[in-house]
């Protein structure tokens, strides 16, 4: 008996004595987070025994207790971001009835935390504003779920806050001024859909990080960023940010990491610009940066790795650069507005109130005199007319002539797309000239929608007019809509509208009842005729079809950042200029929803939705990439899914089997492994389920790949051997 007290008090010595005995409140709210997350993995050993405040850390797992109440939260699942789940299976997001608001209700009541990271466990619905309740709290950790809508301005009531990170959730909108953060360290916002305006970080000294990230910023850099001298790491890159690119950020004193890839950064660096000496890697490619790179960031910078290709950068030891004039004129398309002295603005507004009262007055008396001006002549006019022209007005500084016998001259949109014809409005005399009055011999083809005329323009151009029979039901107002959305599609991937042509009748002045679509002539024909002909066939070696399928590429791309979504993206459709560039000439911009009405320029039927309609492009493009390797078309559906199949399995096998499939006009002239990677892209294009279907953006980084690729072997004179496979392991990891 002696003994066994004698072993019990040695025991109790051992044992740790429990400062920190959490308060069963707090207990109580943990176990309603281990219920609302649905008991994930990292949580399933808790029971009614767990004692929290010693249990042992982890990754996965943290729980810091001080005076009987938690301090640090930590809980790491195993649920993937929305940009990783679409290569997974199963849900990834919480069920639908997990509640989120009640869940941060819940969780705010843990009013002494410090530090609260919820990573991984699939949260999804917006975030409360209710979570600034955490007074005290200095890190915020929310990454990787599926968190939706804006970050709640009550983000800026965390005084304390040190580490904000919100990264690769679906966030989207403008994000709050940040200015009151004044501790704030790490601010990680990356992989969301923020933006336009540059978040407002104010003149606090203590930032670390910035990853700012695939988001959807569209401005300059600010000049305040200078002022962060602590920063280490800035990664800026795949968003849309303009202007200058600012050289003050490679002289941060602490910088180390700069990332701003994949932007719309202009102009040429300083020869005489310095870099800090902590300065480690640099990324500033896929911009439209010209000249030289400055020496600090030359081939001759040691210790320092730096990545410039795809800029229109000379004397640089890469082959991947832009020629000057392609930088120089996006740099001009995508010009920000100038910057307003708003010290200036203020000095004179009194002065602008006056002048603009003078003006005010001036504009009204001259506007009732246009105004009676306009209503005579136009019941004049309608006394002799049966009908008019109707040509809108698409800008404010449109200008409007007389012909010589009085009718509307045709109205020239300014266009910055460089490069591409000017827009024009044109009359029904313009059109009935250009078609020799609608001749039968100038007839190209007859739809069910309407007439495709070969025309010539006063200028000499020749162009295709489509002449469409509206039904009643679309009035001229929802047509101008329609007309000015297909006006701002512009890009040398795709057949252009040139101008159009809108006639109503006076018996029905609420109904368009034809319109006329001037088209660019694109005389190369089209994809499917070089395909299907041997002799056209034979002059499309690999390099050829690789740039026309990229073309394509890029073209979707366009269409889908405008909107603009289940295109019929066919052969037929892709036609080919005079150097071999793919114009995409099928592309579905549709009227303005209307019961019973359907879209009389439309191609496709209108999918439910964007989404599916952005994946079934996307596989269409698949297609496409198959029909070019295999260098036929394909009729159907199902013999897409044959051929998905046969590449597979010859992919997965030995790369003779893979060449086999190939044309016989491409072999001999491509690498390998520029082959592999297309037909790879082919097969993720081609997957059944949507959700698996790679975006755009993803299919256009690969094929870039493969052109390098292939233009590494060229140089190098090796297209038979089998180029380095690093890609090949990794390529289903980089689609999402």
């Amino acid at each position: 008996m002696r003994g066994f007290l004698i072993l019990g008090l040695f025991l109790f010595v051992l044992v740790p004595f429990t400062s920190a005995q959490l308060v069963p409140a707090e207990s109580r709210i943990l176990f309603q987070i281990q219920q609302f997350l649905e008991f994930p993995q990292v949580l399933q050993q808790w029971n009614k025994w767990t004692n929290f405040c010693y249990l042992p850390q982890s990754p996965y797992l943290v729980v810091t207790c001080s005076d009987n109440h938690i301090t640090e939260l930590t809980i790491v699942g195993n649920k993937k971001s929305p940009s990783e789940s679409l290569k997974s299976t199963g849900p990834q997001a919480l069920s639908g009835k997990f509640p989120i608001d009640s869940f941060f209700t819940v969780v705010t009541k843990l009013s002494s935390l410090k530090k609260l990271s919820l990573v991984s466990l699939g949260l999804w619905g917006p975030l409360p504003g209710k979570i600034s309740r955490l007074h005290s709290l200095e890190v915020l950790n929310i990454s990787s779920n599926f968190i939706v809508g804006g970050v709640p301005s009550s983000i800026v009531n965390f005084k304390n806050l040190k580490s904000l990170v919100l990264a690769r959730n679906l966030f989207d909108g403008s994000v709050p001024d940040l200015k009151v953060l004044k501790n704030l360290q790490v601010l990680d916002l990356s992989d969301n859909k923020l933006g336009p305006k540059f978040p407002s970080l104010g003149n606090s000294n203590n930032l670390v990080l910035l990853n700012l990230s695939n988001n959807l910023f569209r401005s300059e850099i600010p000049n305040g960023l200078n002022k962060y001298t602590h920063l280490q790491v800035l990664d800026l890159s795949s968003n849309k940010l303009v202007g200058p690119m600012p050289s003050f950020i490679f002289s941060l004193p602490a910088i180390q990491s700069i990332s701003i890839a994949k932007n719309q950064l202009s102009s040429a660096l300083p020869a005489s610009m310095s870099c800090s000496n902590n300065l480690k890697f640099v990324d500033v490619s896929s911009n439209l940066l010209i000249g030289k790179l400055p020496a600090c960031l030359g081939s001759s910078s040691r210790n320092r790795t730096v990545i410039n290709v795809w800029n229109c950068l000379s004397s640089t030891s890469s082959k991947y650069q832009h020629p000057v004039s392609f930088c120089e004129k996006q740099a001009i398309a995508v010009k920000p507005p100038p910057r307003t002295n708003d010290g200036k603005q203020q000095s004179t507004v009194k002065l602008g109130v006056v002048l603009g009262l003078i003006a005010g007055i001036v504009v009204v008396v001259g506007g009732i005199g246009l105004l009676i001006f306009f209503v005579v002549k136009k019941v004049v006019r309608n006394r002799v007319q049966g009908y008019k022209n109707d040509s809108f007005a698409f800008e404010k500084n449109s200008t409007l002539s007389k012909t010589a016998d009085g009718g509307n001259a045709r109205r020239t949109m300014r266009m910055v797309s460089l490069g591409l014809p000017p827009y024009n409005v044109f009359t029904l005399e313009e059109m009935e000239e250009a078609t020799n009055n609608f001749d039968p011999t100038n007839l190209v083809g007859e739809g069910s929608q309407g007439q495709l005329y070969r025309g010539c323009l006063r200028d000499g151009t020749v162009v295709l007019v489509k002449c469409l029979k509206l039904k009643q039901k679309h009035s001229p107002q929802i047509l101008q809509q329609h007309m000015e959305m297909v006006s701002k599609l512009r890009h040398r991937h795709l057949v252009s509208v040139l101008g159009h042509c809108v006639v109503t009748y006076q018996d029905h002045p609420n109904t368009a009842s034809t319109v006329f679509i001037v088209l660019e002539n694109v005389v190369n024909g089209s994809l499917k005729d070089h395909l299907s002909d041997w002799r056209k066939r034979d002059v499309l070696k690999w390099p050829q079809r690789m740039g026309i399928t990229m073309g394509i590429a890029k073209g979707i791309q366009y269409l889908h950042t405008g909107g603009v979504t289940g295109n019929d993206i066919k052969l037929e459709n892709v036609l080919l200029d005079e150097t071999l560039t793919a114009r995409i000439s099928s592309y579905n911009i549709s009227l303005p929803p209307k019961v019973g009405s359907e879209s009389p320029l439309a191609g496709p039927d209108q999918f439910t939705s964007v989404k599916q309609a952005e994946k079934e492009d996307i596989y269409q493009l698949g297609v496409i990439l198959l029909e070019v390797i295999i260098g036929r078309p394909i009729n159907s559906r199902s013999e897409a899914e044959d051929l998905k199949l046969q590449v597979e399995t010859a992919l997965a096998e030995s790369p003779s089997k893979l060449r086999d499939l190939t044309d016989p006009c491409i072999r001999g002239t491509f690498a390998y492994d520029s082959l592999k990677t297309t037909v790879q892209i082919a097969i993720n294009c081609l997957e059944k389920e949507l959700s698996r279907r790679p975006s755009v953006e993803d299919v256009l980084w690969h094929m870039q790949y493969s052109i390098q690729v292939q233009e590494g072997a060229t140089n190098s004179g090796n297209l038979s051997g089998n180029q380095s496979g690093k890609i090949s392991g990794n390529l289903n990891n980089k689609f999402y």
